[in-house]
């Protein structure tokens, strides 16, 4: 296991203040507040903790309402809404500075046999044939205006092996291209067999590329270029069959709309064998900086 990933472990392992109580920290993000993936996934893991163990996560529903502050602690306070024979709802509010800077209701469900079918996978080259991070963002260091923001870039990533299919948008800023865009992705290193911990890591690395194609379609290159600015507002996941964060997963997002400052990404992410795992919808303020 990478350092980078065991510490993005100890991130994720929150503190218990109280029964329904929980606190965490942040690391360092490429934007001045908190990456919105961690403070998703660490709202997940306080509800997780609070449900029975023979109940995984079947859906989640996101607001990010307020930026978060990286140098503060997050206190995640959890709300125990139903405990069904089936199904257990969760709510969590995620609090700094004595406001709430994230709301997330989660749902998860007894394993039960059901009606199953699938759309089909997109094709895709085998990520072990893409280039790496390390080897990829070095040749774009010309387009950042930031003589740092390739080593912030990477040390972001570190604890995730992400590996793009075509060029970023930061690649090809100017050149609008389809809305379309398709990355690899799995852990530097092997996870627990702890199912939660595998849906936590997805929803952390899902808020990383997801309005990729908003910014494709406009030919923008994104934040890191400083040609966009913006922030996630929403994020829906919906997770649909077993997989593990360790082993290689396909990101294909989409844009459908983008309108009144506001950008649209959808997604499915899908293991290497073919199964349709997880679903993904986020709506992302996009606005372009004025002069």
């Amino acid at each position: 296991m990478s350092a980078a990933l065991d510490s993005l472990l100890d991130l994720l392992d929150l503190e218990r203040i109280e029964q329904d109580i929980f606190r965490g920290t942040s690391r360092s993000a490429v934007v001045p507040r908190v990456f919105g993936g961690q403070v998703a996934a660490q709202a997940l893991v306080a509800a997780g903790r609070t449900v029975p163990e023979d109940r995984g996560a079947h859906s989640l529903h996101a607001y990010f309402l307020r930026p978060g502050d990286p140098g503060a602690p997050i206190v995640y306070s959890v709300d125990r809404i139903r405990d069904g024979r089936s199904f257990t709802t969760r709510r969590v509010v995620a609090v700094q500075h004595g406001k709430p800077i994230f709301h997330l209701s989660a749902s998860f469900q007894v394993h039960e046999e059901g009606m199953d079918h699938q759309a089909v996978m997109p094709r895709s080259p085998d990520p072990e044939t893409l280039p790496t991070a390390a080897e990829m963002l070095p040749r774009y260091a010309d387009r950042f205006a930031d003589p740092r923001m390739v080593d912030r870039l990477l040390e972001a990533r570190a604890a995730v092996d992400l590996r793009y299919v075509d060029a970023p948008p930061f690649a090809t800023a100017g050149e609008p291209r389809e809305p379309r865009s398709q990355v690899w992705f799995r852990t530097h290193g092997k996870l627990a067999d702890d199912p939660l911990l595998h849906v936590c890591m997805a929803t952390y690395v899902s808020d990383m590329t997801l309005l990729d194609s908003v910014l494709l379609a406009h030919g923008r290159g994104g934040w890191s270029i400083g040609d966009v600015v913006g922030a996630s507002l929403d994020h829906a996941m919906w997770f649909h069959r077993p997989f593990r964060a360790d082993e290689w997963l396909l990101y294909d997002q989409e844009s459908p709309s983008a309108s009144g400052g506001r950008g649209l990404g959808q997604a499915r992410i899908w293991t290497a064998d073919g199964k349709l795992a997880i679903t993904v919808i986020q709506e992302g303020l996009v606005r372009v900086p004025r002069d």
